[in-house]
């Protein structure tokens, strides 16, 4: 039967699964129909699971027994960013270090996510181990942006993204170290949430920055990654970072106060993106929706130089376990080091780069002058971060834009990483500071004659990603 994908969510699809209208099967195929037609020009899919119907199959089971009784993501099609361990499944990190790799084990957020029997479709594209913002730094080719497939997906979540906007998956999971999912979600038109640190286990996550990562959902609505964060968060003993996790009784109600850094405008910002902002704010402040406050942060732009600090030298110990050795990859050479030489050249050019840059910032002599500073840096950030949500001039949640432009041309940074970095200058705050971002579509800009969205970005206090929700579908309500 013909199903309407653009026009689907979480919420229609499982409508539809009640009503009778079509099946999890039916949705599944749909998918896997417009995968075959649309992803070798988006190239968002490393690969596609081969028993993705016989899940529907038995999602459709537990819905024909329990109906309105079975769980909410019950037949739900999803795809994994290949950075997340699901049991028996090849996993790779985009990179060639890891290629014919399977897990051993399911990833917590996994588990989980089982318990509600969605469908996983494969596993989605990505920069490799997560390090790049535009995923050209993937060992099997970039993601292509739905809108305009001269322009990069944005990453390092871009296949995880673009999967959705491009409706060939209708929610999925990605990672957010700085910005990985809600960048990408700026880019392609989606809604990214990067959760409070913690809130989600990292146990099953191919680890980058084991400070920052986290993992988080990508949908077309609020709602959506609501129902998958709701499904994911929690306290996991595999993981001694993790936080419990309660749903709030109480939903937040407008009008909101949203605090704007008064420094956030600085050169190198889209005036597109600023007029958006701006409009943004002002639809809100039309409907009562919420209070603008200006809100002073001086502190905000060290917090790319600490996480670019810090990120390397996180990236030169995780990596380190990639060996030849234990798992993945192998060439040997005429000896052990050699073994280690040459297998280790799989890593990719920006792997390369994090990794030196890494071990430079932790080496003797130059620990105290770098790391030890960057680490001092994130927690006067954090300080002067968390501040802004308490007391008597508190706001309900800051807001920027996710992006400082719309997604840009393919090849535009790949030489220039610095530029490449900059990209993450408004997303790396939450990070950084370890509270709940979410990046909400707020309209559109012509590049080219393609119309490309822009986005913008909630940052609110620790454990408050139901005051994210609740603003972001204000967002949707006055977006025009």
């Amino acid at each position: 039967m013909k199903i309407s994908l653009n026009q689907l969510t979480i919420a229609k699809a499982r409508q539809g699964f009640l009503s009778g209208a079509f099946t999890a099967r039916d949705l599944t195929e749909a998918y896997l129909k417009k995968i075959e037609e649309k992803n070798a020009d988006i190239n968002a899919y490393l690969e596609v699971f081969d028993d993705a119907e016989s899940q529907a199959e038995e999602a459709d089971k537990i819905i024909k027994k329990k109906g309105a009784e079975s769980p909410q993501l019950c037949g739900i099609p999803l795809v994994i960013k290949d950075n997340i361990l699901i049991k028996g499944r090849c996993v790779s990190a985009a990179s060639k270090i890891l290629e014919g790799y399977r897990a051993t084990y399911d990833a917590t957020a996994i588990t989980k996510l089982k318990n509600h029997h969605p469908v996983f479709l494969g596993r989605a594209n990505m920069d490799e181990f997560a390090m790049g913002a535009s995923t050209e730094n993937s060992a099997f080719g970039v993601t292509k942006n739905p809108h305009d497939e001269t322009r990069v997906a944005g990453g390092s979540s871009g296949g995880s993204v673009a999967a959705v906007a491009a409706d060939l998956a209708l929610a999925s999971l990605g990672s957010d170290t700085a910005g990985s999912v809600r960048q990408p979600s700026a880019f392609c038109g989606t809604v990214g949430l990067k959760p409070t640190y913690g809130s989600v286990s990292r146990y099953g996550l191919i680890a980058m920055g084991s400070s920052l990562d986290v993992i988080g959902p990508i949908g077309k609505t609020v709602e959506d990654c609501e129902l998958l964060f709701s499904a994911m968060a929690g306290r996991d003993p595999l993981d001694s970072t993790s936080i419990e996790h309660s749903e709030r009784v109480k939903k937040p109600m407008p009008p909101f106060t949203i605090g704007v850094p008064g420094n956030f405008v600085k050169e190198g910002v889209d005036a597109d993106v600023v007029a958006n902002f701006r409009e943004t704010l002002a639809r809100l402040e039309r409907a009562g929706l919420a209070q603008v406050r200006e809100i002073n942060l001086p502190l905000l732009p060290y917090s790319l130089p600490a996480y670019y600090t810090i990120i390397p030298a996180e990236v030169s110990t995780n990596l380190a376990r990639f060996d030849g050795v234990k798992y993945g990859a192998h060439v040997s050479g005429n000896n052990l080091l050699e073994d280690y030489l040459e297998t280790r050249a799989l890593f990719g050019h920006e792997a390369h780069r994090r990794i030196l840059l890494g071990t430079y910032v932790l080496s003797a002599g130059h620990a105290d002058a770098y790391y030890n500073k960057a680490t001092a840096v994130r927690a006067l950030v954090r300080k002067e971060v968390c501040a802004a949500f308490s007391g008597k001039d508190a706001v309900d949640v800051i807001m920027t834009p996710t992006t400082p432009t719309p997604a840009f041309p393919i090849g535009e940074k790949a030489q220039d990483p610095l530029s490449m970095y900059l990209a993450d200058i408004f997303t790396v705050i939450a990070n950084i500071a370890g509270i709940p971002a979410l990046s909400v579509p707020s309209g559109v800009t012509v590049r080219d004659g393609k119309s490309l969205p822009l986005g913008v970005q909630l940052m609110g206090a620790h454990r408050r990603e139901d005051m994210l929700f609740a603003v972001g579908s204000a967002i949707e309500q006055v977006r025009g």
